[in-house]
Parts: C-alpha cells; structure tokens; sequence
C-alpha cells in the first residue's frame, strides 16, 4: 500500500481548509477562557487550547493569515515544510518544519500572535502532515487571510515572497 497525501486524507477525514491544505480537528478543550481571564485581544470567551491534523501538498501552499493567539507547529510525517513568517516590523524568517536537524529543521516550531504565516512543501510530488496547536484555542473570529494588497503596502520589500504566498 502506498502511504501518500491521498491515503492521509482518507484515513485521517481531512477536509479542505480556507487558507489551502486540509485539516481536521482533533481536540478542542473542554476548559473555557472567558472575558474576565482571557486576554484584551480575544474578543468573547475562547476553548484553553485546540488541535488540528494539517497535510499539505506541494502542489498548493497556506496562503498568509494572522491569528490573535499563539500557534505551536508539530511535524508527524512527509517532506519538510517551510514557514515563512513576517512580522509587525516588516522582519522575514524562514523556518523549517521537519525531523532532520542535520538540514536545520526542527520537529516543532512556534508561532507567536500576530505574526503573518504561510506555509509551503518545497519537495516535487510530495506532502506534509503537520500538527497545529493553538493557546488560547482557534476560533475563526480571531482568524484573517492576508488580502495581496494589503500585504504589499504594508511590506513593499518582500513582494516576491507575498506574490508567492497569497491568492490574487
């Protein structure tokens, strides 16, 4: 049998997520944060934390969004995937998502609030199965795609990167 980006989505009952990719949630905790202890950027009461399976292909890419809560990134299997981050002063990162250290990846990488994130699968034909982690848990209120033009004029500088990563 071939385990492939096919076989996960089948086993795994991933559904197509907005920002590219597939996903299912897998844990959503019980523990709510409301107004009175949750932090003055949420707006209303969120889950402690939540859980995802995310695949991505290398045919597509996660195009640029921006949560208002932490995002831990756990690699389970595939190719490495690349995280492309910008920050509020313009600043450009690239991490690598993967278990071979010798090719500087890293099995978890975290991604703080309000930092701009994208993800892509640079190997020909392949796939990456990830984990995402967010605390205090997503919620699609705290949830925005980056639009192509705001991006640019915000960061000018790093239009190849934006052209690349966004959807028209």
């Amino acid at each position: 049998m071939k385990i492939d980006a096919n076989y996960w989505i089948e086993k795994l009952q991933l559904q197509p997520h907005p920002e590219g990719g597939f996903y299912r949630e897998t844990y959503r905790s019980l523990d709510i944060v409301n107004k009175e202890n949750t932090l003055p950027r949420h707006q209303g009461e969120r889950n402690a934390c939540t859980a995802i399976y995310y695949l991505l292909t290398s045919e597509q890419f996660s195009a640029f969004h921006i949560l208002e809560s932490d995002e831990i990134l756990h690699y389970y299997c595939g190719a490495p995937m690349t995280i492309h981050l910008l920050d509020k002063q313009g600043n450009y990162r690239q991490k690598k998502l993967g278990n071979n250290p010798e090719n500087d990846e890293e099995p978890q990488v975290v991604v703080p609030h309000h930092t701009w994130l994208s993800l892509s699968v640079n190997t020909p034909n392949s796939y990456s199965l990830i984990g995402c982690t967010v605390a205090p848990g997503f919620d699609f209120r705290d949830f925005r795609l980056a639009s192509r033009q705001e991006l640019l004029q915000i960061y000018p500088q790093h239009r190849q990167l934006i052209e690349s990563f966004t959807y028209g």
